[in-house]
């Protein structure tokens, strides 16, 4: 319990400060640049959630109901984009679709083009490109959760559909979809949170939201109040996307009753259909990882002197022990919460674990601004009584510091080990703990020396898919990080911005290679739960 209320903090004070006055600034945001934020969120959400659903559910079907060539292939290949930040793309795309870049400088070659008026070409640092390349890194979320959906549908369902005259398509529409209705939201509800988090991609493009306006408030008019109220107001938005899509369902229900002694019925494509599903398959794993880790590796390759500089060595150790550190607190104190529910399923406990587990879908940002001004309260009152009392000054004890840093990590993260543990110590029979209790376990011992080894598969889940957020996190990272303390991200995003990519491809390669491991974990998993249809 005391966990779940230091890990809800953070959010609770950044809902406390509504009732915060801050005078005349936040008037002034409100009728100056707040109508932006909200109308540009609001697009990038309606874009993005017509991108992920359209890229994502499509593929899901046809890797799943389909047989085409490469269909194997494509059934774990689809989930790589999601190693790649969006922020990644966003700088290597810049790069090759700007004016002086291969594209259009060969584009000007070949028909003799002199100026920017002579031809139109579309601007990728645009509301419209940030859309696109969220769609392109963040439609994985839908369709690992589509195609599982489509993989634990019925068979006797979809048959009954068909002998009720029901075509392919007129099946997929009338049962398929609907009954994977509950997958899709919830893989479109993490696709809008990763959407609002972001920042490099935003700031990069100048599309401002309130990710942006959070850290401009902060540090560019030093107002913390008014930094705190437009993350509150952020943090509205995303309780109100998860309201919206649980009132979507209401009492509609969800039942399958699924016919394991039969495999689903496949259709085989050839011609021109193999070739068109093929095409659809590769175009996204083309666009969100191919191109832009090629570009990178490119890069890095013909600067092959810049990843032995002792300055990336410094930015790697620092990312490596952040993340090593939080993921290791993270499966610790996942383990903890998960193991006091089970031992006292009481209804409070289980509320302010879940509560607490909710940091994932909090940005960043807003976790950031919540951490940082208790922080500086509690620090310049320890400074002001020692100063008053010892007549000695202490500075920030916990500002600025990687104490601060790593707590903003676990509370945004938590939920992301904490599925995974409470995933695999469910699957443990209570009577093991009855066996081990018989013969004069503690409880904890009970934990370490029978669950923990029962659950290694669920501990290393937790522990990479943990490391690996961490090594890509830009938004709390550059709010609260020490003093001289970059990380690979955040050096990656400063390179970008001062238009220095060449320097940014081994620290953006490093990100994206880190990334592709729990991706292939979480691809193999799938793939083991469940066996292909022949």
């Amino acid at each position: 319990m005391l966990l779940s209320l230091l890990l809800i903090s953070p959010i609770a004070v950044v809902l406390s400060s509504i009732l915060s006055e801050s005078g005349d600034v936040w008037r002034h945001l409100a009728t100056t640049v707040l109508p932006q934020y909200i109308t540009n969120s609001l697009w990038l959400m309606l874009g993005v959630s017509l991108g992920v659903m359209l890229i994502g559910v499509t593929t899901a079907w046809l890797v799943t109901m389909c047989r085409f060539p490469g269909s194997r292939l494509f059934e774990w290949a689809l989930l790589l984009p999601l190693a790649a930040p969006s922020y990644l793309l966003a700088y290597t795309y810049t790069d090759v679709l700007d004016y002086f870049g291969p594209v259009q400088t060969t584009l000007r070659t070949l028909f003799g083009w002199q100026r920017a008026t002579d031809y139109w070409f579309p601007n990728i640092r645009s509301l419209e490109g940030a859309i696109l390349l969220f769609s392109l890194t963040l439609y994985p979320y839908v369709y690992m959760l589509t195609r599982v959906s489509f993989l634990e549908q019925s068979t006797t369902t979809l048959e009954a559909s068909r002998s009720l005259g029901c075509g392919p398509w007129r099946s997929v529409g009338t049962v398929a979809l609907p009954l994977a209705r509950p997958a899709i939201a919830a893989g479109l509800a993490l696709a809008l949170m990763e959407t609002l988090n972001d920042f490099g991609t935003v700031q990069y493009f100048g599309v401002p939201t309130f990710t942006t306006g959070i850290y401009r408030t902060w540090f560019g008019m030093g107002e913390q109040t008014a930094a705190a109220q437009l993350a509150a107001v952020l943090l509205l938005f995303i309780f109100g996307l998860i309201l919206l899509e649980r009132w979507s369902r209401r009492q509609a229900r969800y039942y399958q009753s699924q016919n394991r002694t039969h495999s689903l019925a496949v259709y085989r494509l050839r011609g021109w259909r193999a070739w068109t599903a093929w095409s659809i398959c590769l175009l996204p794993i083309l666009l969100g990882l191919l191109v832009p880790g090629g570009l990178l590796l490119q890069m890095a390759i013909n600067h092959a002197d810049q990843p032995l500089t002792y300055s990336f060595i410094d930015l790697a150790n620092h990312s490596l022990i952040l993340a090593g550190l939080t993921a290791l607190l993270a499966v610790i104190l996942s383990l903890i919460m998960a193991y006091g529910v089970r031992l006292q399923p009481k209804r409070i406990l289980h509320l302010s674990v879940r509560i607490a587990a909710m940091g994932y879908a909090v940005p960043g940002a807003v976790i950031a601004v919540g951490i940082l001004i208790p922080i500086s309260r509690f620090d310049n009152a320890i400074d002001a009584w020692m100063r008053a009392t010892f007549n000695i000054s202490t500075g920030l004890l916990l500002s600025g510091t990687i104490v601060a840093l790593i707590f903003a990590y676990l509370v945004r993260f938590l939920a992301v080990s904490f599925g995974a543990v409470e995933s695999g110590l469910t699957k443990i029979r209570p009577s093991l703990d009855e066996a081990s209790r018989s013969l004069g376990y503690s409880p904890t011992q009970t934990l370490m020396q029978v669950h923990a080894p029962l659950m290694g598969s669920s501990l290393l889940t937790a522990l990479m898919l943990v490391f690996v957020d961490v090594m890509k996190e830009l938004p709390a990272t550059l709010v609260i990080r020490p003093f001289n303390f970059d990380t690979l991200a955040v050096q990656v995003y400063q390179y970008a911005a001062d238009e220095r990519l060449v320097e940014a491809a081994a620290p953006a390669l490093s990100i994206l290679l880190v990334g592709l491991l729990p991706v292939i974990l979480l691809s193999w998993q799938i793939a083991r739960a469940h066996p292909p249809n022949p």
